[in-house]
């Protein structure tokens, strides 16, 4: 099995106490697939775990499905220009989902996500975090973005104290259907449910933006293939968040590093730029406008 040094900066719960945090530089050199048993998303369901390398045949259709939605997203942005054409000429467009979230709400929603996942780098994650990855870190993460932010919720995220009350993003104002979005991933063979791997969240429930970081929007996500293994980072603006895959008793997987750093990585696999080939874009939650 390959690995992979992950770059970024350690967010270690100290043993001295709870929910107290410390940072490291990152130790861990498991590769997304080296998951946690306990945390391991379901391995039928994810790409990088269904066969061993050495049995995968080289024409085994799932690899060749997945290289040829690579090699089309690869041609995507040079299209973008040309399809915005096409459009207007035939006058099709395609129909808009119903649930798909405002320019307001999906303001709000980008606020409460980038929060989320800052609240489980700064303060460790949350036992209801269960599915301990990079994708997972994404699911749970939307799906509490989308719930009612009332007091209970905020007792339950550690989000009570005045710091924290007096900078609370607007809500989302949704409606029960939107409410239900994180329980309606589209899976790899169409079906829906509330789990999607990595590289379902980015084929089948996202949309492609650029190979440009500079186009992103906190919230979106950065799409890595390293060839049998897939990985998920997210953009917030000022730095990027991650997990592993890989929780130990003094690391709980969770990663962030600057954007500058990160473009500068020695591992250039990792470098979000143009010209590495493993860098496969930047991705945009369908359900948000824009």
């Amino acid at each position: 099995m390959r690995r992979f040094r992950f770059p970024g900066v350690a967010f270690a719960m100290e043993a001295s106490g709870p929910r107290r945090i410390v940072a490291a530089r990152a130790a861990s050199t498991q590769t997304p697939a080296a998951q946690t048993p306990a945390a391991q998303t379901p391995a039928a369901q994810t790409p990088a775990a269904q066969t061993p390398a050495a049995q995968t045949p080289a024409h085994d259709t799932p690899v060749i499905a997945r290289r040829l939605w690579l090699a089309r997203t690869a041609s995507a942005f040079a299209l973008a220009t040309l399809a915005h054409h096409a459009h207007a000429l035939t006058g099709t467009a395609a129909t808009p989902d119903p649930d798909s979230l405002s320019p307001r709400q999906s303001a709000a929603f980008r606020a409460w996500f980038a929060r989320i996942v800052d609240q489980q780098l700064r303060r460790g994650p949350t036992p209801r975090w269960t599915q301990r990855d990079c994708a997972g870190l994404v699911r749970f993460a939307v799906g509490e973005t989308l719930k009612p932010h009332d007091g209970k919720w905020l007792r339950a995220n550690g989000m009570t104290s005045l710091a924290d009350t007096s900078s609370m993003p607007p809500e989302l104002q949704l409606s029960a259907s939107q409410r239900t979005i994180a329980n309606r991933w589209t899976q790899l063979d169409g079906s829906t449910g509330a789990y999607a791997s990595a590289i379902a969240l980015i084929q089948r429930n996202s949309r492609f933006v650029s190979k440009d970081v500079n186009q992103a929007l906190p919230g979106d996500l950065l799409f890595f293939d390293q060839g049998d293994d897939q990985h998920l980072m997210i953009w917030l603006d000022r730095y990027i968040a991650y997990h592993t895959g890989t929780v130990t008793p003094t690391d709980t997987g969770l990663r962030a590093v600057a954007v500058s750093d990160l473009m500068q990585w020695k591992d250039s696999r990792w470098q979000p730029r143009d010209g590495n080939p493993n860098f496969v874009g930047v991705f945009r939650l369908d359900f948000l406008t824009p």
